[in-house]
């Protein structure tokens, strides 16, 4: 809900927050320069592609919402996605 001009959430919204990190492949940002063409270099991040996208899981008959890069995608096209799955869950994620 908005209140005034501003928006916040309150007490009884559920914020989400997730950190820009691939679940297939632990992805995540690293840090760099910049550097101009005089250069000088300030910090950045480089941020992975991440995208969120959904999954329908036949094996469980249910579909499957899962953040990840684009390289993580290319792999559950080669290795199919029970495969991926089943590997995501061996080393600990919750799907």
């Amino acid at each position: 809900m908005v209140i005034g001009w501003f928006s916040r959430p309150l007490p009884s919204e559920k914020i989400t927050v997730m950190a820009r990190v691939c679940q297939v492949t632990g992805k995540k940002p690293i840090r760099g320069h910049s550097v101009s063409h005089s250069n000088i270099k300030t910090k950045r991040r480089f941020l992975p592609n991440l995208q969120t996208k959904r999954f329908f899981f036949a094996e469980e008959d249910r579909w499957v919402t899962i953040k990840l890069s684009t390289e993580a995608l290319r792999t559950i096209n080669k290795n199919g996605l029970a495969t991926v799955i089943k590997e995501m869950r061996a080393a600990g994620a919750h799907i």
